[in-house]
């Protein structure tokens, strides 16, 4: 059976019309960030300013909530790369009883819905008299941060050939040579890739957040509250322009450091079937 590989213009217009329906949405909110309207989401805008910027760059509560976003997200992604990377290679490495149920384990906090985590962490927490703090955002942000890390390293470690090591061990390099120089260049755009999706997780997630965060605010947690009382509607929306574009560029980085990687899995796929055909 043959397939033309040119789209068709109903397809076209299918995918024009997904995007359209993805992301009008975001663009309404770059577009209110600009309103001289404080009070209400009237469309057109009767005006635009830049006005709220001024007043985003001076509120002090903005300042805070994005600190606290940043040092949660850069902590859960530096866990996750450790933790992810370690639990990947064992799952890759080697073989064992149970082997398969515990990357099922693995992968299953993302699976499931956040208010699922989020209840289980807050429970974990009073158990153990933890106090709700930074490092209980943090390691509540952790758990669906290390499947991230881990999918990308295990795929990447599935692709790495045996014989590289078994090379570099009969030429004499030491266990951390290996690593230093085999191992890390061939896995290093994974992992730069798994923490980027794992930073830009970390940074805008609210429900497990609000589970374990106590008094504390992250800035979408901050969002959320300016949405139920706000005091400048706008502010609102040029913070949420920052938490898109902070939260875009790395998923856009990650997809262009795994680019290759793909291009690799489907041109090894073709020369299998061709060899099969």
């Amino acid at each position: 059976m043959r397939f033309d590989s040119k789209p068709s213009l109903l397809l076209k217009a299918s995918a024009v019309a997904g995007l359209m329906f993805l992301h009008l949405p975001v663009l309404l909110i770059f577009l209110y960030a600009f309103t001289t309207e404080d009070k209400s989401y009237e469309f057109p805008p009767p005006g635009y300013t830049v006005k709220w910027f001024a007043a985003t760059w001076n509120r002090p509560d903005v300042w805070q909530a994005l600190g606290l976003s940043l040092k949660v997200a850069a902590a859960s992604t530096a866990i996750a790369i450790i933790l992810g990377t370690l639990c990947a290679g064992a799952m890759s490495r080697a073989r064992f009883f149970g082997r398969e149920t515990i990357s099922l384990l693995v992968i299953l906090p993302i699976a499931l819905p956040g208010i699922i985590t989020g209840i289980s962490l807050r429970s974990a927490f009073n158990i153990a008299e933890i106090p709700f703090s930074t490092l209980t955002i943090i390691l509540g942000h952790a758990t669906f941060c290390i499947v991230v890390v881990y999918n990308n390293a295990i795929a990447r470690f599935r692709r790495i050939s045996s014989s590289l090591f078994e090379a570099s061990a009969d030429l004499g390099a030491s266990g951390f040579q290996t690593f230093r120089h085999v191992l890390l260049p061939n896995l290093g755009t994974a992992l730069l890739a798994g923490g980027m999706l794992a930073f830009a997780l970390s940074f805008d997630e609210v429900i497990v957040t609000t589970f374990t965060a106590g008094q504390q605010q992250t800035l979408p947690i901050w969002m959320l509250e300016e949405l139920v009382r706000p005091r400048q509607r706008p502010v609102t929306n040029v913070v949420a322009m920052v938490v898109v574009l902070v939260t875009l560029l790395p998923i856009l980085g990650a997809y262009y450091l795994t680019r290759d990687g793909e291009r690799e899995d489907a041109d090894d796929g073709r020369k299998s079937g061709n060899r099969n055909a």
